[in-house]
């Protein structure tokens, strides 16, 4: 213990915010999910009132988990295609790399701003920028903000335009796979195409599983685009209204906040049912090279 005291003194300022800033409102948040709890009163306990509502009376619950479940079944898949084409194009050794990448990396750091969240509004409104473009082409376009059925999918986009963090990623993995292996299969006569599904994709399984975990845990937190976008209600017909804005609203607009805390439980829950599934499948795809297949 006098050997290591050093190590755990410089560990104590994180292991103090950890407790307090983490575990702290942690378990605080699931205390007062089964109290009901205004922010102004005394949390009252209400054991599994809260829960039981959310589930049988709730409509908005069931409404705003369907549309980020629509949100993430849409947006992670084809964020992480981005990623990976553009990462492969990288990869060909072009000059300027560094700032390439930088170019591409940015969307990432902004795109979950207010600013670029009202940037995008404009650019897809029925006057915006967008729907001029395709008038050039006589393309009558529609309101991709105003009208309930499009406005999803414009928010998709800006999801997928922030494909920067998970490309970076993507070309580091890129640079680990040996330039050998693919010179060999030159010589066997494989193509592109072929390379790409046998020894590309094998060999950045470890990276695409890392990626696609992270990507489903961001998005179903979705909140910026569905206040901004939807100018803080929901959007027309409650279009934007993805849980994350559901869960503060009633926390913060409805002082709901031992209902907002069982909203987000359940919404933990949620997301690590879906990262064990991604974990559970990872031995049947995701090769880490030190055996002939799947996981070791």
């Amino acid at each position: 213990m006098r050997k290591n005291v050093t190590g755990y003194m410089f560990l104590l300022p994180w292991l103090i915010g950890f407790l307090c800033l983490a575990v702290g409102p942690i378990m605080a948040s699931l205390y007062l999910s089964f109290t009901d709890y205004n922010l102004l009163e005394r949390p009252v306990w209400s054991g599994w009132n809260n829960y039981r509502n959310i589930f049988t009376k709730d409509g908005s619950f069931t409404h705003s988990l369907g549309l980020t479940f629509k949100y993430v079944l849409l947006s992670v898949p084809l964020r992480l295609v981005f990623a990976l084409a553009i990462a492969m194009v990288l990869n060909k050794g072009l000059k300027m790399l560094g700032i390439y990448r930088t170019i591409y990396y940015i969307p990432s750091l902004l795109g979950g701003s207010v600013a670029i969240a009202e940037v995008w509004k404009a650019i897809f409104a029925g006057n915006g920028i967008f729907n001029r473009f395709l008038s050039t082409f006589n393309i009558h376009a529609p309101d991709w903000i105003s009208n309930p059925f499009y406005l999803i999918y414009s928010i998709i986009a800006l999801s997928v335009w922030q494909f920067g963090s998970s490309m970076v990623i993507f070309l580091a993995g890129l640079k680990q796979i040996p330039n050998e292996i693919y010179e060999a299969s030159n010589v066997d006569g494989v193509g592109k195409l072929r390379q790409f599904f046998q020894i590309t994709l094998p060999l950045l399984s470890p990276v695409l599983f890392f990626n696609l975990v992270m990507n489903i845990i961001s998005s179903f937190q979705v909140f910026t685009p569905g206040v901004v976008i939807g100018d803080g209600r929901g959007g027309p017909l409650q279009s934007t209204l993805f849980y994350a804005l559901y869960l503060y609203q009633q926390g913060f607009s409805y002082f709901n906040m031992g209902y907002a805390s069982a909203l987000a439980w359940i919404m933990l829950v949620i997301i690590g049912i879906f990262t064990m599934v991604v974990f559970g499948t990872q031995k049947y795809w995701v090769f880490y090279g030190d055996e002939k297949g799947g996981k070791k």
